[in-house]
């Protein structure tokens, strides 16, 4: 990707004359701090813009998501290192208003509500966040007026609530989520990552390692029901193998020819609850918020009996000061 020309625009006129694009226009909304998760968010809409559209970045840290002042004081800001991120990764602008551009009038007394969805999961932890941060999305979608807005599936209740306002308030536009960015460790990328010392980052790792161990869990499961779909063998056969001393073998039939195709969510759940229940035990230890096995749609809890479809798996939890989130997507009934 060759390094873009990026302006700096304070205002939303700044940003109207930044104009004279041919192609569509692309934007990726940030509150800074940007790392290479972000850099992938604007990698997508460089290729969905094409040289001859226009990528913007929106760098606002909104009062409205914020329910203590000392999070949001504590929040980093490093506009002169995200004109660089931004630039390297493809951005012809990054809009980086004040607060009284973005609120003219002090707080908003006129939101967005985020319904029964904002009020599960992170919106039971955080109140009034959905709104907040779907009022600001609401607003940059009208001030920047783009075809099409990039978000992060890191965020993956977030990432719904914005389908579902789109959706459901006719904004024409086209939300896109990109898949998140781990660093080699597995951790999740995140502006909070910085504050983590060793020995809490050490433990942080938990939630990726819960997740995947859930993942590779389910995969294994539904793995195992295939074989039982296809395979002639019985409790009996394992008895016999048992008889010759072939425990192994007889084990693994007898997985086989148990397997059932609706105890995967209950797998799911055990194998990820098992790593963090250890790393509660850590010094520094885990404080799990939730572990949620929840539909994609409206985040409500996948039954246990669920066979088929989509879903994710969603943690949160806070390791010394330092809150993190993390999920990833799970199908159900997928072909092995």
């Amino acid at each position: 990707m060759t390094e873009t020309s990026t302006s700096l625009v304070r205002t939303a006129a700044e940003l109207d004359a930044s104009g004279g694009r041919k192609g569509p226009r692309a934007v990726v909304m940030t509150m800074g701090a940007l790392h290479e998760g972000h850099a992938s968010l604007i990698r997508a809409a460089r290729a969905a813009a094409g040289t001859d559209g226009q990528v913007v970045v929106t760098v606002f840290v909104n009062p409205l998501q914020f329910g203590e002042a000392a999070d949001l004081d504590r929040y980093p800001r490093t506009l002169d290192a995200d004109l660089a991120v931004a630039g390297a990764a493809g951005a012809d602008v990054v809009f980086a208003p004040a607060v009284d551009e973005v609120y003219p009038g002090g707080e908003p007394q006129v939101r967005i509500a985020a319904g029964p969805m904002g009020e599960r999961l992170e919106g039971a932890f955080r109140p009034g966040h959905f709104d907040g941060m779907l009022t600001v999305v609401a607003k940059f979608l009208h001030l920047t007026r783009p075809d099409v807005a990039f978000y992060g599936q890191k965020d993956a209740q977030q990432l719904a609530l914005i389908r579902r306002m789109v959706r459901d308030l006719n904004f024409p536009v086209e939300i896109v989520g990109v898949e998140t960015v781990r660093e080699p460790d597995g951790l999740a990328l995140s502006s909070r990552n910085r504050f983590l010392d060793a020995q809490e980052r050490h433990t942080a790792l938990a939630l990726s390692r819960a997740l995947f161990a859930a993942r590779d869990r389910l995969a294994a499961q539904q793995a195992l029901h295939a074989r039982a779909q296809t395979t002639s063998a019985t409790t009996g056969r394992a008895a016999a193998l048992t008889r010759l001393g072939e425990a192994r073998a007889a084990a693994d039939t007898q997985a086989v020819a148990r397997a059932r195709p609706d105890d995967g969510p209950t797998a799911v759940r055990a194998a990820a609850r098992m790593i963090l229940d250890d790393a509660a035990a850590e010094q520094p230890p885990l404080a799990l918020d939730y572990l949620a096995l929840v539909d994609p749609a409206d985040f409500t809890e996948i039954p246990d009996d669920r066979t088929t479809g989509d879903a994710i798996l969603a943690v949160a939890a806070r390791v010394g000061a330092t809150r993190l989130i993390d999920n990833i997507p799970l199908t159900f009934g997928a072909d092995t």
